[in-house]
């Protein structure tokens, strides 16, 4: 039997603030098995972020379980690699040296460092770019920069938070192309979260919805979607049923509508 990459067990969590406490996960529990690209959707204070929070160590669940590669590990920071939703470069740093940090901070002597990720950045949309400055860059770049340096830690799952929330739609459809052919190439476990309907269906195996505060799973839909995707399958009927069906999960349309 196949070993999760990442399985939540009954987790829950909440948070404590002007005398009050505020659930923010109830009794979450599912599985990412390697090589899976599931995305999480639901609305904003739904425990999205919490969750991966939880997930690389930077909060404790209440109750529950947080299993990764089948073991409950004392300390889950640095298990997985983390992308939040800025990018975080430093400005005084330039593309290469930015992107290097993880390698760096494994005790990599620099100009190995440099060396392994020069030999990513045609991969990664940066070739010619590596002597570039943050400031230099558009978004998109900057998005792409910020996710070679998740994936030089090195990890098998990666855990995205809104990537491409930033960005305007024609960037963020190309961007969506992109990240598809890195992960089919590299082979890595993905988490994503996003806002938007057509992402979480475009991109995912499974699409994990979450319910309103607190979050709890409301639904696991799996999107039986050939790859690799492409653009034009937005316009096609079985991609329209399943951003209905989201979308019903989500309640913003009502079975009553459909």
């Amino acid at each position: 039997m196949t070993t999760p990459r990442i399985e939540f067990k009954n987790v829950s969590k909440s948070f404590s603030g002007a005398g009050q406490v505020i659930p923010a996960l109830a009794n979450v529990s599912f599985k990412v098995m390697p090589g899976e690209f599931i995305t999480i959707i639901g609305t904003s204070g739904s425990g999205k972020s919490t969750l991966f929070n939880l997930c690389v160590g930077l909060l404790e669940p209440d109750n529950g379980e947080i299993l990764i590669d089948g073991e409950q590990p004392k300390k889950r920071t640095g298990m997985v690699g983390y992308m939040p939703q800025e990018d975080l470069l430093l400005q005084w740093r330039s593309v290469l040296d930015n992107v290097i940090i993880p390698l760096q901070i494994q005790g990599i002597p620099k100009r190995e460092a440099q060396q392994k990720a020069l030999k990513m950045l045609p991969d990664f949309g940066l070739k010619k770019f590596e002597h570039e400055y943050p400031s230099a860059l558009s978004g998109g770049m900057r998005q792409r920069a910020a996710l070679l340096r998740t994936w030089l830690m090195g990890r098998s799952t990666l855990l995205l938070d809104e990537p491409f929330g930033a960005l305007d739609a024609l960037t963020r459809r190309e961007l969506q192309n992109w990240l598809l052919r890195v992960w089919h190439e590299y082979g890595r476990t993905v988490m994503f979260i996003t806002h938007d309907v057509e992402e979480a269906v475009f991109l995912a195996d499974r699409v994990i919805v979450l319910s309103n505060q607190p979050g709890e799973i409301k639904s696991k839909l799996r999107i039986d979607l050939p790859r690799p995707r492409n653009q034009g399958m937005i316009a096609e009927p079985a991609f329209y049923l399943l951003v209905k069906e989201l979308l019903t999960e989500l309640g913003i349309i009502h079975q009553s509508t459909i």
